[in-house]
């Protein structure tokens, strides 16, 4: 079968390239065609655009990229049609992707598979709508989510989480951190690592504070996680000289050896819980308190970090909008070093999170229903 995907970032990247894999294990006739990136282009196929090409998060990148934007959703139509796809996989991304799907429907009648779930349980609720009109089968990858879309009277197919099968299979599980800093070139000192995002705007505008607040401890280094697709001089020019590495490819490993990690809220959260890391999670909202208030007002979730999410609790520290300072981060990272009844305790939470996400296999799990679908 014909298999059209479309993932717009680096994490969406991964997870269809798992995906892909398996779909190739459950149809050995699978032919691609996608929107990604280089993990996708190893499974095979044809990529008619690079995930950073198309990544502009928030309005005012939206409108500077205006035109990108509208070529991107012309030639992403175009190459659907030419490509006559069995089925439309939407991986997320969902500004994007509820737009094709809408197009795939309204003008091709091809089947629709959404893989990751928007996250309409946390806002703009009223896109169940559209999901409700365009997208066949919706697989979802938090359990919270079946209850959520069966208020809507809209099944899913829970497969479990890609996160979890990430960290399973991650390589370099056995690294001493005497090795870790040899192969980096790195002293054999402490670290406390940085995950800023993985998008140029979040970088730019959380690097700077996350980074100045692991300095505050001289007896630590500082690590950034280089983001995919996010160039070195990119890092270079947010830092300003400031004495720090980056080490671009190896996320998985840096966060296996840091004794504290600060990170940008997002999926990286979850991975660093899932590898037993510590951490700070922070969140850049415009306008600070104003801002902040605003984000009361239409998120409709307790938390952020889906660390938290999860687990129904508050595991994590989150430092949001006003409250994301270099001095906030700075004391939280000293309770999570220096204080081993605090840094303990969320150690031990972390098992909750764990358990609710259930056991690796979820690229797998997926592929076999889409594809049992399909032969129906």
């Amino acid at each position: 079968m014909r298999y059209f995907i479309i993932a717009g970032e680096a994490s969406g990247d991964l997870h269809a390239s798992n995906l892909m894999r398996e779909l190739q294990l459950a149809d050995t006739q699978a032919v691609f065609c996608f929107l990604g990136g280089d993990l996708m282009q190893a499974q095979g196929g044809k990529m008619i655009k690079h995930y950073r090409d198309m990544a502009f998060m928030g309005i005012v990148a939206v409108l500077k990229n205006a035109r990108t934007v509208l070529r991107n959703l012309r030639d992403c139509k175009q190459a659907i049609a030419d490509f006559q796809p069995d089925v439309l996989i939407l991986v997320d991304y969902p500004s994007f992707n509820l737009r094709m799907a809408r197009y795939a429907k309204e003008n091709l009648n091809t089947k629709v598979y959404y893989y990751i779930s928007p996250k309409l349980w946390a806002w703009k609720e009223y896109r169940i709508k559209e999901i409700k009109r365009y997208v066949d089968k919706m697989f979802t990858i938090f359990p919270f989510e079946t209850a959520f879309y069966a208020k809507h009277n809209y099944p899913v197919e829970y497969v479990g989480n890609p996160t979890v099968d990430s960290i399973c299979s991650r390589p370099h599980q056995d690294q001493s951190f005497a090795d870790f800093c040899e192969e980096n070139k790195l002293p054999a000192k402490p670290i406390i690592a940085i995950l800023a995002g993985s998008r140029k705007q979040e970088i730019v505008g959380c690097l700077p504070r996350m980074v100045d607040a692991g300095l505050h401890f001289p007896d630590y280094q500082v690590i950034i996680a280089g983001a995919p697709g996010i160039e070195a001089d990119v890092y270079n020019s947010v830092l300003k000289g400031r004495n720090v590495s980056v080490i671009f490819g190896k996320t998985y490993e840096l966060l296996q050896q840091a004794k504290a990690a600060v990170v940008n809220s997002g999926t990286a959260t979850l991975e660093t819980a899932l590898i037993g890391t510590p951490e700070v999670v922070v969140y850049h909202v415009p306008l600070g308190r104003i801002g902040y208030f605003v984000k009361e007002m239409v998120v409709r979730v307790k938390f952020v970090s889906l660390v938290n999410i999860v687990a129904e609790k508050l595991i994590v520290k989150e430092l949001l909008a006003h409250l994301f300072t270099v001095k906030n981060i700075a004391a939280e990272l000293d309770l999570i070093l220096n204080n081993s009844s605090y840094r303990q305790t969320m150690l031990q939470n972390y098992s909750i999170t764990k358990k609710a996400l259930g056991e690796p296999g979820t690229a797998e799990r997926a592929a076999k229903k889409m594809v049992s679908f399909l032969r129906r």
